[in-house]
């Protein structure tokens, strides 16, 4: 079976002369958990080389959870395609291994606590006086100056410190964004960064250092409450499965006891769905409802007649009705049905002995290979990185 997944994985590589955009780039990472390691994977789906240097005890995030055929879901995730080496960079010999990475290396990327490597001189501004040509990506949890700068920063703890969470569950409580919102978004702009800084590379000739923090990312998607709450009447309130400021945009239970939303965006589509799914065309001049802002004015009583409809209706009959009132709608699944999805796009991973079906990236390009390379086993490639790097 194993060499039967290898001959598959193989029949699906590119074709020669395809090539991928950051294909001949060497990316030197010290990350650990989820958001540097996240930027680097997608660094390495782009054809860029990716060296991971881990401590002896390796990643913590390796130990997360065994969802992923005894391995870390997490790990499995943002780590695949890369190569492993340990090393501790205070030993003369791992630190020997370690400066000759980084003077071959196009992209130096980091998320240590703030501070740690500046007594190791491997701070950005050393290295870049170092390597001109280097470009280098600090990832914090607040950044790296200020009061703030010292805290620890795991995902929830900035999904509360950011506003998030206080926006976010039911009138009842707050609650958590049901990933790990903060790491991925700061991943994602690492990444954004990055590209950014290759491009001005290819300008200038000159690397440059950039900085992301877990708390930027959520503050600038906090900016509509933001604004609200300092200029305007108040930040928008915890609504579950309503929208704050647009009416009717939420949830109704169906007769069999599913869950549906639906989303009113304008007028036209408002009287729509009076006409043809409540089948009461004229709530649509009725005045307490004629306007989005008269809606959200009188939000219960809309949504009372709304749940009325929505319970008489099983739910593939209420579906029809929605479609051919076209309005907007979405089930609200479990992570089980989201994997039966038929927008679900999957790519295969060799995970230890079996073959996975993972989620499939979400940027379509015409260098997808249609398969994933596994994640590196720790220090995996200690042994061929060091002979190749520093030879003896």
């Amino acid at each position: 079976m194993k060499h039967k997944f290898l001959e598959n994985i193989k029949s699906q590589e590119p074709a020669a002369g395809s090539l991928k955009p950051l294909e001949g780039l060497l990316v030197v990472t010290l990350e650990q958990a989820l958001a540097a390691p996240l930027a680097t994977c997608r660094l390495a789906e782009m054809g860029a080389r990716v060296i991971k240097i881990e401590r002896p005890e390796g990643d913590f995030a390796r130990g997360y959870d065994r969802a992923a055929n005894g391995e870390a879901s997490y790990f499995v995730w943002t780590n695949r395609g890369k190569e492993s080496v340990v090393l501790d960079f205070k030993q003369p010999d791992d630190r020997a291994v370690l400066d000759a990475l980084l003077a071959n290396a196009d992209v130096f990327v980091q998320n240590l606590a703030p501070g740690a490597l500046v007594r190791a001189g491997l701070d950005s501004d050393t290295l870049r006086e170092l390597h001109p040509r280097l470009i280098t990506c600090d990832v914090s949890g607040y950044g790296a100056e200020g009061a703030a700068s010292t805290l620890k920063a795991y995902d929830l703890l900035v999904q509360c410190e950011s506003g998030l969470a206080g926006i976010t569950g039911t009138p009842e409580a707050c609650g958590r964004i049901g990933v790990s919102i903060c790491d991925i978004g700061a991943g994602l702009n690492a990444t954004i960064g990055i590209l950014s800084a290759l491009a001005s590379r290819e300008r200038t000739g000159k690397g440059c250092g950039i900085s992301v923090s877990l708390f930027d990312g959520a503050a600038d998607w906090m900016t509509v409450p933001y604004v609200h709450a300092v200029y305007g009447a108040g930040a928008p309130t915890r609504q579950g499965l309503q929208h704050p400021s647009i009416a009717p945009y939420g949830a109704f239970a169906t007769r069999d006891g599913v869950s549906v939303v639906i989303s009113i965006q304008n007028e036209r589509e408002w009287r729509n769905f009076c006409e043809s799914f409540l089948g009461q065309g004229s709530l649509a001049q009725d005045e307490r409802f004629g306007s989005n802002n008269l809606r959200v004015q009188h939000r219960q009583e809309l949504n009372e007649l709304i749940a009325k409809r929505f319970a008489e209706l099983d739910l593939p009959l209420a579906l029809l009705n929605l479609q051919a009132a076209n309005t907007a709608y979405g089930q609200v699944r479990s992570v089980a049905e989201m994997a039966q999805h038929p927008a679900l796009r999957t790519w295969p991973m060799n995970v230890g002995d079996k073959q996975l079906d993972l989620v499939a990236p979400p940027v379509r390009a015409p260098w997808d290979s249609g398969w994933f390379a596994a994640a590196p086993v720790l220090n995996q490639h200690g042994a061929s990185v060091r002979a190749e790097f520093l030879p003896a």
